[in-house]
């Protein structure tokens, strides 16, 4: 059907148009006030109406076709304005804004949306548990009350959190804050202790959390990777995912695979599809089983919002690709993305919804015609699919991922066609496995082993993926880079219609593969020669690297995140670390440490004897036996040398307690001398120990050519201890719009004055200090696009 209506072959573009329209208007109506959304709301009814008048009047043929299409953007502006404006006007009510911006002590009542989630904790503290939540009633510390429900978040600490199911209902007190905004989010809670549960949440819950509780036991006996990658296969469950295989899931563009999307679902309903045709049932029988499986699936894996979304969106892509009719399929697509958008606005401004959508419009859109084209020059069928479709949705993923990242994978691509053999097995597997883990354990525990092997496969692509230089590479981020993207792709799909467009675009593709790439690889400039010290943009938190060696270098601490130390010591070429140092167990200096033995050798591991905070010790400890490694404690006069580097332990010189931050004050403080070069290394040792080295320890043993600045630049610095250093290089370790407000304008001041030449990673990306002649001078890489803050 055309715009008009008539019968052509065209697709009919008029719920497209509306359901892109409503969309867009919701996008738009999160960041907007209720007044502003209701203005647009209003002005897209007006011209909508005006629309409608003219075509009643006007009978020529293009004004009709063209006004339908017009008319069906307007009435979707219209309907995803006032859709989103009705939400936000609950979510902006007096009485909750009162109680946010008061900051008031409330008891909420609240019904859970989603599963706890850790996130990452602030430094020196346990990292909260997320919450999605409903509050529904909301008692204020003078006992008024304020009805719901509006969508909340909750953050706290309590295991007491830890095992809640989404529908349960619960009681707690906590204090009320502003959310970030752009979304429907009326407030955040920080839950001062447990909460009171009121009953048992739904038989769906229950069941799901039965079944997604045995399929973890099925995968116990499994090796770590592939062990914890399966529950997040098959169900979503993240929760013993290795932060390894995360990193390198993120960097092969292969994320898709560890939450539950639409192709979770074509897989299972799928399955299904190809048992009853194989026991020949009828069209009505399948697709009653087809319903019933989707049914179960969603149950399995938990009926939240993000499910649902995801059963829609594959439920229509395997309709479509079973029928072979994308035409059909594309209203059907437009009419989920409208009627789901309208039903919760927030899914506007949700990655994973935009995500879902353009992979299966790349897969109606796109996959049937380049699985043809392949078959018509002799490529079998299964492999000319297995080809098409994970090349069709990420080239419609891409845009989105661009703009999210600021970065443009070039080994998605490779890396999906690679793994598509093994995601269907591991899936269906894991699945069967999960279902019978409630009545036979060890079949259970039989088929995750089946199941492990083809998620072994995955977790090794993944792996080699993201070790490939160049695997990404920067591209402009943000609504700009998406849009840009997103035309460079448009145009390649249509030049490549004709011939010799398709050579030159042939001919462009290969002249950059072979040009760009091997220029960015072997003539980036990093690292620099002569390097002694590098400190690595690993975002807010320590990574310092000391060369031993070609291709070996010490690595002192390792940063917040894994992916970030990690790609510091590839950018660094470094192969194996005879020593890993930890200065003391925060989390923006432990958190990343499994990035160090990322396909790395690691010899040993020392730290501080002030074991605290408990979680960072554990974190290491766990990351060292992994790696067949342990961590030691070392005191201060500890010694250790390899190639060009000597290591010494001037500090602390004695335990210091009671002090503004007791593991910050007991940072193991270290004297590095390469090729002749002196650094100091001075952890996060704030002015009670910086004070205590200088009473202690000779102004000679402090002296320094370069100083790692302690605590990311904040002011609790000792002058004494500063002039006592006198560096001609300071390195600040810190991370971009940080809320600590660090570095500290006056110790960057103080610094210069000093004659040092300060230099920062969050304005200067890695930074190295090289051997010059008899002198010193630093050479910095740049502050790349996307990076972790």
């Amino acid at each position: 059907m055309s715009v008009d209506g008539s019968d052509d072959a065209g697709p009919d573009l008029r719920l497209v148009g509306f359901a892109v329209a409503a969309w867009l208007a919701a996008l738009a109506g999160l960041h907007l006030s209720v007044r502003a959304t209701a203005g647009l709301a209003a002005v897209a009814a007006g011209l909508a109406l005006a629309a409608g008048l003219r075509l009643r009047r006007d009978r020529a043929a293009p004004i009709r076709r063209y006004g339908w299409l017009a008319l069906a953007v307007l009435l979707g502006v219209l309907c995803g304005a006032a859709a989103t404006g009705a939400r936000l006007a609950v979510r902006d009510a007096a009485p909750i804004r009162a109680l946010v911006t008061e900051r008031a002590l409330v008891t909420a009542d609240l019904v859970v949306r989603d599963d706890p989630r850790r996130v990452r904790g602030s430094p020196g503290r346990p990292a909260p548990l997320l919450v999605r939540v409903d509050l529904v009633r909301l008692t204020g510390p003078d006992g008024s009350q304020v009805t719901g429900p509006v969508r909340g978040l909750v953050l706290a600490t309590d295991p007491g959190w830890q095992g809640l199911l989404p529908g349960q209902r619960v009681t707690t007190r906590g204090r009320l804050a502003e959310p970030r905004g752009g979304d429907l989010t009326a407030a955040v809670l920080s839950a001062t202790g447990a909460p009171t549960r009121h009953g048992a949440p739904s038989w769906a819950q229950r069941a799901a959390g039965t079944l997604r509780a045995g399929l973890q036991r099925a995968c116990e006996p499994l090796p770590d990777a592939p062990g914890g990658l399966l529950p997040g296969l098959v169900v979503g469950d993240t929760s013993r995912l290795l932060p390894e295989v995360e990193e390198d899931f993120r960097a092969t563009g292969m994320t898709h695979l560890n939450a539950v999307s639409g192709s979770n679902v074509a897989i299972i309903v799928g399955a299904v599809l190809l048992l009853a045709r194989w026991g020949r049932a009828g069209p009505r029988t399948a697709v009653g089983l087809c319903g019933l499986a989707l049914v179960g699936f969603v149950v399995l894996v938990r009926p939240s919002p993000s499910v649902v979304r995801a059963a829609a969106m594959g439920a229509i892509g395997l309709a479509a690709l079973a029928a072979g009719r994308s035409r059909a399929a594309l209203p059907a697509l437009a009419a989920a993305v409208a009627g789901l958008v309208l039903l919760d606005p927030a899914l506007a401004g949700d990655p994973g919804f935009a995500l879902s959508v353009c992979a299966t419009g790349g897969l109606l859109l796109l996959a049937p015609g380049w699985r043809d084209a392949l078959r018509r020059r002799g490529v079998p069928p299964g492999l000319a699919e297995a080809l098409a479709v994970p090349a069709a949705a990420q080239l419609a993923c891409g845009p989105v991922i661009a703009g999210l990242s600021a970065t443009v994978s070039l080994v998605a691509v490779p890396a999906n066609l690679l793994v598509v053999p093994a995601v269907a097995p591991a899936t269906v597997l894991g699945v069967l496995a999960a279902v019978l883990s409630p009545v036979w354990p060890a079949g259970a525990e039989f088929l995750a082993w089946l199941a492990s092997w083809p998620a072994r496969w995955l977790v090794a692509v993944a792996s080699h993926g993201a070790a490939l230089p160049a695997g990404n590479v920067p591209w402009v981020g943000g609504v700009a880079g998406a849009l840009l993207l997103a035309a460079v792709s448009v145009a390649l799909l249509l030049a490549v219609r004709r011939r010799r467009a398709r050579r030159l675009v042939v001919v462009v593709v290969v002249a950059v593969v072979l040009g760009a790439v091997p220029i960015r690889l072997l003539a980036s400039g990093w690292p620099p020669r002569d390097w002694v010290v590098v400190a690595c943009a690993v975002g807010q938190g320590d990574a310092v690297v000391l060369p031993v060696a070609a291709g070996r270098a010490v690595v002192v601490d390792a940063g917040p995140e894994p992916s970030g130390v990690d790609g510091c010591l590839r950018r660094l070429r470094v192969r194996e670390v005879p020593l890993l140092v930890v200065s003391h167990f925060h989390a923006d200096h432990v958190g990343g440490v499994a990035g160090v033995f990322r396909g790395r050798r690691v010899g040993a591991v020392v730290g501080p004897q002030w074991s605290e905070p408990p979680y960072g010790v554990a974190q290491v400890r766990e990351a060292a036996h992994r790696g067949g490694a342990r961590l030691d404690p070392v005191p201060a006069g500890w010694r250790w040398r390899a190639g060009v580097v000597e290591l010494a332990a001037i500090g602390p010189p004695y335990p210091l307690r009671g002090s503004r931050s007791d593991p910050n004050n007991n940072s193991l403080v270290l004297t590095a001398t390469v090729a002749g070069v002196r650094i100091l290394l001075a952890g996060d040792a704030e002015t009670e120990e910086q004070r205590a080295l200088v009473e202690t320890v000779p102004p000679t043993t402090i002296r320094a050519d370069v100083l790692k600045v302690a605590h990311h630049g904040s002011a609790y610095q000792d002058p004494e201890f500063l002039a006592a250093v006198r560096p001609a290089v300071a390195l600040v370790c810190v991370g971009v719009d940080n809320d600590y407000g660090h570095p500290n304008p006056g110790l960057m001041g103080r610094l210069t004055r000093g004659g040092a030449r300060v230099m920062r990673t969050d304005t200067d990306g890695d930074v190295a200090a090289i051997r010059v002649g008899g002198g010193l001078a630093v050479v910095a890489r740049g502050v790349e696009r996307g990076r972790s803050r």
